[in-house]
């Protein structure tokens, strides 16, 4: 960890002057509390609670049916997809808004391979998230034509690429360690090898600055629920370069990925616009709150999120460099390698986690030893940073984790 260099005071002098700090006052958090898990659920906005609240009361209980044309619920997936764009650096209608990450990444790896017919090899890294390893190997199994996935720890994936590879499947920041990957560098290795790239930015957009078009990304995938605060289970976005648009292909054929679906057409003909990635019918209600929760993103500078994002990061294991050997920083402490997250490693991290929650800083465990702590830049403070490293410093000092109660696990960790 790095030296110790803060004090609360330099910390209290840094929200006086933080450009952000009106954003904070856009969100419901409950007192007391200090929520360091935007990395896995963001806070709830003002915006997106009107926002559902007048959804159900005027569109759904007045409008009725009409909403669908009189408050635009049709296109809602392509408005917020255009919300989204700006945040991941992508260019108008390359994105859209629909079902889940899971299915939207089914999706795209479908296209990818449809895309790559002669090559077998899906490369991803070692510890990617279960459900992107899960899904890829489901969909190798399903097509039944000699797709494997390949898994390698990231150093070796310049060394991986070869001709039998069809498409990378990365995720620029790791769910555990918050370690970040160089997505311009890696995109343009698998494209010298006739590759294509697909993203996971589940712990990337609303975080920092990401560039999608500049990096040259064949598809991303990203989740709605996370930095983006868009609410427990949000509509994921999906994005597809512009120049696989045409033609784009994917495997459910839905009625609104249809190029007319209320010519209610026997036969499918894909919308010839990023609209293909749509299957069914969009969640109407959680869409409105996730369009209301990218409001708070609007006139946001990104590099100056980035920036406050890297203080957070900064103070928070400075405070703890020195006074907590015990924990073994993950994270890579180069503002560029790493996401909005600093994750500690302990053996006993779960009672450690339970002890903090209980003394109101809201962070989460990962099997089998991490401790993760996730910075949203929109609402969190520097003292709010500092005083949780302060208050995680004395409960190891102390011992207090170390409870029966605080070893019993709940369902979810």
């Amino acid at each position: 960890m790095a030296s110790p260099q803060w004090t609360r005071a330099d910390a209290l002098a840094l929200d006086r002057d933080d450009v952000l700090a009106p954003r904070r006052d856009g969100f419901e958090l409950p007192p007391g509390v200090i929520y360091l898990d935007g990395n896995s659920l963001g806070a709830l906005s003002r915006r997106a609670r009107e926002r559902v609240a007048e959804t159900v009361a005027s569109q759904w209980g007045e409008g009725l049916i009409r909403s669908w044309n009189t408050h635009g619920w049709i296109d809602l997936p392509a408005r917020v997809g255009a919300r989204i764009a700006p945040l991941v650096g992508a260019a108008p209608g390359t994105v859209t808004v629909a079902d889940s990450t899971s299915v939207n990444l089914f999706k795209v790896l479908a296209a990818a391979l449809r895309l790559r017919p002669g090559r077998k090899v899906i490369l991803t890294t070692a510890g990617n998230f279960p459900t992107d390893v899960y899904v890829a190997a489901g969909l190798a199994e399903l097509l039944a034509q000699g797709h494997e996935v390949r898994a390698v720890e990231s150093g070796a994936l310049l060394p991986a690429l070869d001709d039998r590879v069809a498409v990378t499947l990365l995720t620029e920041v790791d769910y555990r360690t918050g370690a970040r990957l160089d997505m311009r560098a890696l995109t343009g290795a698998a494209h010298a090898t006739g590759a294509l790239s697909i993203w996971d930015l589940a712990h990337s957009a609303g975080a920092f600055p990401v560039d999608l078009a500049g990096s040259g990304a064949d598809f991303a995938v990203g989740c709605g629920y996370k930095f983006l605060n868009g609410g427990p289970g949000a509509p994921s976005f999906v994005y597809v370069a512009p120049v696989h648009l045409a033609g784009l292909r994917q495997p459910l054929n839905g009625w609104l990925g249809h190029a007319a679906p209320f010519d209610f057409s026997p036969d499918y003909r894909p919308s010839p616009s990023i609209e293909a990635m749509r299957v069914g019918t969009p969640p109407i209600v959680s869409m409105a709150a996730l369009d209301g929760a990218l409001e708070m993103f609007d006139g946001v500078d990104l590099a100056a999120l980035k920036a406050k994002a890297d203080r957070l990061f900064d103070i928070f294991t400075a405070v703890l460099a020195g006074r907590c050997a015990e924990l073994e920083l993950l994270t890579p402490a180069e503002p560029s390698r790493h996401g909005s997250q600093a994750s500690l490693r302990f053996h006993d991290a779960y009672p450690v986690m339970q002890a903090l929650i209980a003394r109101g800083v809201i962070g989460d465990f990962r099997q089998p030893d991490i401790l993760r702590f996730g910075f949203a830049p929109l609402y969190l403070r520097h003292v709010d940073v500092f005083d949780a490293a302060e208050i995680l410093a004395d409960i190891m000092a102390s011992g207090s984790w170390d409870q029966p109660e605080l070893r019993l696990r709940a369902a979810v960790t």
